[in-house]
């Protein structure tokens, strides 16, 4: 297969696919995927702004806020050029490079959110079960540390995924099963040997395993002692205080779960699906989360919702 720019076995541009089997309805899906992506980048660029400009956010757990609507942001920036071109122009195709690029910071964000969710996990620990020591613990500093090395990790695990496929010859056609690009997609469409591709990507999906596994046991054991924590405190009102600052959390990490699990419920058990069931599970994977948190945070935790109560009245 020649490329449109004359290279041999890799194209130039790579076809993408919206809804399988959807015939009608494409203005709705681009309206429903365009308000998706509404919400989660004011939302989460709101949560950021807020932050960064009132000083009672200045806290570490308003610091993990923000890691976390990052994130969410790259999640939606990543995937956001080759969704809309797809759903709202009709507009089919990626070029080769771009492909890459795009493949790597969707797999690089998404790596990333288990690991901010135990940071913001140990930061309600922390704030419950020794308050005492809270900013002792969580210096600005330490909290920096977190950041960084929960990048890094994602960072190095996946910086050698569009190298790998650059090598690569594309010989199968030049068609993804996605509006975007998956390293698993691209690995469906490319000939030649590919066992080093398979070799790597199979370490990357058993550590992925591995990372979100001990990441949520991690979580869960948390909020095993913030429980027990809560009820050596006397007073029920108090109780139910300390309990309300979790209550974010404990709905962002449950829309990052949830979808993952289901995923891997439907890759194990239902492996006949229709592809269209696949690609939904990924789209609801890939921009629910980034869509629910910023709306979770601003109805569940006080200081944010006055934060953008002021914001209103200023305005």
């Amino acid at each position: 297969m020649l490329g449109l720019n004359g290279t041999p076995f890799q194209p130039a541009m790579l076809q993408l696919t919206g809804i399988p089997g959807m015939r009608t309805g494409q203005a709705w899906v681009a309206l429903i995927f365009c308000v998706l992506y509404l919400i989660s980048i004011v939302g989460n660029l709101s949560i950021l702004a807020l932050v960064v400009q009132e000083p009672a956010l200045h806290q570490p757990m308003y610091y993990f806020l923000s890691m976390l609507s990052l994130n969410d942001l790259g999640v939606s920036l990543s995937t956001l050029p080759t969704v809309l071109a797809t759903f709202c122009f009709n507009y089919h195709y990626v070029g080769f490079d771009a492909c890459l690029v795009q493949m790597f910071f969707i797999h690089t964000f998404s790596f990333m959110e288990s690991g901010i969710l135990l940071a913001m996990s140990f930061d309600r620990f922390v704030a419950i079960c020794d308050p005492l020591r809270y900013a002792t613990v969580l210096t600005n500093s330490r909290i920096l540390a977190m950041g960084l090395g929960i990048l890094a990790k994602s960072f190095t695990t996946l910086f050698p995924f569009p190298f790998l496929v650059k090598r690569l010859p594309f010989c199968k056609g030049n068609i993804l099963h996605h509006s975007y690009c998956l390293h698993p997609d691209l690995m469906k469409v490319a000939c030649g040997d590919i066992h080093v591709n398979n070799i790597y990507g199979l370490f990357v999906w058993l550590l992925a395993i591995f990372t979100y596994g001990v990441d949520s046991v991690f979580i869960l054991l948390s909020y095993a002692l913030i429980l027990r924590a809560v009820l050596a405190i006397a007073s029920q009102e108090q109780r139910l205080k300390a309990l309300n600052t979790c209550m974010s959390h404990i709905c962002a990490v449950l829309a990052f779960y949830v979808p993952i699990i289901a995923v891997s419920m439907i890759h194990r058990f239902w492996k006949s699906a229709p592809p269209v069931v696949h690609v939904m599970m990924s789209n609801v994977y890939l921009f629910v989360p980034p869509m629910l948190n910023p709306i979770i945070y601003s109805v569940k935790t006080k200081e944010i919702r006055r934060g953008i109560l002021k914001a209103f009245r200023k305005s």
